[in-house]
């Protein structure tokens, strides 16, 4: 990782001081945080995997090579050479950061929607085949019954698991959609 990879990762510019770093890491933080996906066990793992590099980037900047430069650029600053990060710059980072968070639950959501699909086909196939070789209990028909009610069964779970989560990752798109226009709101004010 680089000081741009890092700086990337937290919807930072280049000229970013330690306070707009310390500043994007909590607001970003709050977004990816792996206990708001506790509902679902997929979701919480991606926003492990993400949460985890977003604090390697921000250890690399703190704490790492990405710090030395930061330390350099700060020392520049106070001699006032360099610009200093604006109010309007940390929303803008901010809606950035939403809108990766956004992407992502989009992502998941489509996924989401796939294997509701599929519990629905599993469902409603199981069920027919089931109430077809239902008929004849006994012998391979009884058998076939037996399993495609079990697939019918198994397809409906699978479709209640989906809606459940279908509704977790949609509160979650909204809180985000409001929270960008609140900050949408803010950079016009700023502006």
């Amino acid at each position: 990782m680089n000081r741009t990879e890092a700086l990337r990762i937290l919807g930072l510019d280049e000229d970013a001081s330690a306070d707009d770093i310390k500043a994007a890491y909590k607001e970003t933080a709050q977004i990816l945080h792996p206990d708001r996906f506790a509902a679902n066990k997929k979701l919480q793992d991606r926003a492990t995997e993400q949460f985890k590099n977003l604090q390697e980037a921000y250890e690399y900047l703190t704490k790492g090579k990405g710090a030395r430069q930061a330390g350099r650029s700060g020392a520049a600053s106070s001699g006032g050479s360099s610009r200093a990060y604006s109010a309007t710059s940390e929303i803008e980072a901010r809606l950035a950061g939403i809108a990766a968070a956004r992407t992502q639950l989009v992502r998941q959501r489509d996924v989401v929607y796939d294997e509701r699909r599929n519990g629905i086909a599993l469902a409603g196939i199981g069920g027919l085949v089931a109430l077809i070789t239902g008929r004849r209990p006994f012998g391979l028909f009884g058998i076939v019954a037996a399993i495609a009610s079990a697939a019918a069964v198994w397809g409906i779970v699978q479709v209640l698991s989906a809606q459940r989560t279908l509704a977790t990752l949609n509160e979650h798109i909204d809180e985000l959609n409001a929270e960008q226009r609140r900050l949408a709101q803010e950079l016009d004010e700023e502006e």
